[in-house]
């Protein structure tokens, strides 16, 4: 069975792409490395011994979709490809909405043309915006309050609009709540570019020396340290998911929610700890202001995963921070330090 991954290149993606050819699975990704690197795809290639079908384009350019389809029997789609930063969407909305909703029509009316109605699609958490409780399950009203978090929201119910058309469609959407770690082996990661938007690599780059120290925002919350806390899930847990999530649409039709997390939380304060103690290094930190639209708790009910799925996260907190920090140690650069060719 052949899977075509869109954005396979990025931080989950290639999680995803190694559990899906450990599984047996055949992959195609299509990757515009606008926020990724092709040495992921080596290194995907290293820790499976398997050969990975890789076209360097973008969702936008049609007629190279249309090309993978006409050169692969595609069976199944797994679309990860869009942008990805809060902040960057609500700076410049309409690259946003452009990328992520024009890539995923062209996609939809790729695989419709060729008679694929198979998706895994990557939504996310901020698709629940700021709710006043927890744990958040999939029934609870849609809210999202940033373009990013919209672009997830409105693809969701086009995608549920395609499946109203035309019911042999089977879609999982899969909300992600925090994902953090690394594969064991060291030799994949989460590589950002620039300045960490999210906690864990600032953690580890600050544990590193590369940056000088963490601002943790806010410590007045009424929580058991007053820092935030948020569901955080290994990213190889979250691959797992993905893996499960096809199995589900290939033998069903429809169109379903699913919260991927671990439906418990850890504060900001109790991750520095942990990495403390991984590390066995002090993680300097300053404690500055909330951020505008913050709430101090927020995790899944990953309830219905388990049900439907057969799927439950199980990897803790100290596993996700000695992956980070293996990452972080063995590639201090990332992915950069690395001459890479292209072969196609």
């Amino acid at each position: 069975m052949t899977i075509l991954v869109t954005g396979g290149t990025g931080y989950i993606g290639s999680h995803t792409c190694v559990e899906l050819l450990n599984a047996g699975l055949e992959i195609v990704i299509i990757d515009n490395l606008s926020n990724s690197s092709i040495q992921a795809l080596n290194r995907m290639k290293e820790i499976t011994g398997k050969e990975i079908s890789f076209y360097k384009t973008d969702l936008l350019n049609k007629s190279e979709v249309e090309r993978v389809f006409i050169e692969h029997q595609i069976e199944a789609v797994i679309h990860f490809a869009g942008y990805k930063s809060v902040g960057e969407s609500v700076q410049a909305p309409l690259r946003y909405y452009h990328n992520n909703l024009t890539g995923t029509f062209i996609l939809c009316e790729v695989m419709e043309k060729y008679g694929v109605h198979k998706m895994v699609f990557s939504s996310s958490a901020t698709v629940y915006g700021l709710q006043d409780q927890t744990p958040l399950s999939e029934n609870l009203p849609l809210q999202a309050t940033n373009p990013y978090g919209r672009t997830k929201l409105m693809i969701e119910e086009i995608l549920r609009d395609v499946y109203t058309a035309n019911q042999n469609w089977s879609i999982a959407l899969l909300r992600y709540f925090n994902p953090v770690g690394a594969h064991s082996s060291g030799r994949i990661g989460e590589d950002p570019n620039g300045i960490p938007n999210n906690l864990v690599p600032y953690i580890t780059q600050v544990t590193a020396g590369k940056l000088s120290e963490l601002s943790i925002f806010g410590n007045d919350y009424p929580t058991r340290d007053g820092t935030g806390i948020r569901d955080y899930i290994h990213v190889v847990d979250l691959a797992e998911g993905h893996v499960k999530a096809l199995n589900k649409v290939m033998n069903s039709t429809g169109v379903n929610a699913y919260n991927l997390g671990t439906g418990s939380g850890y504060s900001v304060m109790e991750m520095v700890q942990a990495f403390e103690k991984v590390t066995g290094r002090r993680i300097p930190y300053k404690v500055i202001d909330r951020r505008p639209g913050d709430i101090g708790i927020s995790y899944a009910d990953a309830t219905k995963a388990d049900v439907e799925l057969s799927w439950k996260a199980s990897r803790g907190l100290m596993e996700m921070c000695e992956d980070s920090w293996r990452w972080q140690k063995n590639n201090p650069n990332g992915y950069k330090e690395e001459l890479v060719t292209l072969s196609k």
